[in-house]
This record gives structure tokens, C-alpha cells and sequence, in this order.
């Protein structure tokens, strides 16, 4: 089977079709798989904030901006919006500050936001693996929708 591996960076998202795979590490950022698997359609946004600054130049680095962003080009690519369902992965707390600091709780609000811009959209999370204190490493299976998690001294996990 022919697929391509594609990283998505920070502040990024890429949308495949099935049989393509959609990799990237997170720590406070959040993953957001979505998928249409009736047409083989998914994308992966890479988000670092919850909410758009005013100097905000890119519109990627936000769930409230990057999500209905990559749900058109979903959309574009022969998705159907109705059909979309999504998985949550990463919101860890990568930093040991007060839990009510800016950086201190930025995992905690980064999940609150991309939770509420999909409800927003009407779309479900089947599945989720957020919070904690470490990394991962994620590859979202376009054709299954299936993602697979790799965490440092953690067993792997798939949702």
C-alpha cells in the first residue's frame, strides 16, 4: 500500500486523503484529528493557543481560527461536514507553575477551547487522551481513524 507520512508542525494543520498517515508531537498544544470515513477525508490541526490574538498573523496557531479553517478544506477535498468526527489528543501540563498562571494552565484552556470550537461545528469526539504531565507523539491513520499514541516511559495507545 502506497501512503504518504506527513508531518504536521506547530501552529499547522494538513489535510490527507486514506491511505496517508498524519504525524506530530505534542506537549501543551492540542491535536485535533477529524475525519469523514465514508470518504476517506481527515485532517489534523496542530494548535497552540485557544484564542486569536489581535497581531495574530497565523490563523493555524488558534483552535477558534484553525479548526473551521481545516474543516473547509476538509470540506474541499470531498469530505462531508455531517460525517466528521473527531479525537483529541495532547493539553498536557508541560510546565510546573501555578495552576493559575497563563503558562501554568495553557494545556487546561488549549482543551476547553478546541472542545467547545467543535461543539461549535457540530462535531463529535469519539476519543480522547489529554492532560497529564508528558508528551506525545501521534500518527492519525486517515484511512481507519485510528490514531496512535507514543509517550516517553508510557505503553503505546491507540483510540
Amino acid at each position: 500500500m502506497d501512503f504518504k507520512l506527513i508531518t504536521v508542525a506547530i501552529a499547522d494543520y494538513k489535510v490527507a486523503k486514506k491511505p496517508d498517515i498524519l504525524r506530530t508531537i505534542l506537549g501543551s498544544c492540542i491535536g485535533i484529528c477529524i475525519f469523514d470515513p465514508k470518504n476517506g477525508v481527515g485532517g489534523l490541526a496542530h494548535i497552540m493557543l485557544p484564542n486569536q490574538t489581535a497581531e495574530a498573523v497565523n490563523l493555524k496557531k488558534y483552535a477558534e481560527t484553525a479548526i473551521p479553517m481545516m474543516i473547509d478544506d476538509m470540506v474541499s477535498e470531498g469530505a462531508d461536514k455531517k460525517q466528521l468526527k473527531a479525537k483529541i489528543v495532547g493539553g498536557a501540563t508541560m510546565f510546573k507553575m501555578a495552576s493559575d498562571s497563563f503558562i501554568g494552565s495553557i494545556g487546561l484552556n488549549n482543551t476547553k477551547r478546541v472542545r467547545e470550537v467543535l461543539e461549535e461545528n457540530g462535531i463529535k469526539i469519539i476519543a480522547e487522551d489529554v492532560g497529564g504531565d508528558y508528551g506525545r507523539t501521534i500518527d492519525f491513520y486517515i484511512e481507519s481513524g485510528q490514531v496512535r499514541i507514543k509517550s516517553l516511559g508510557k505503553e503505546e495507545k491507540s483510540i
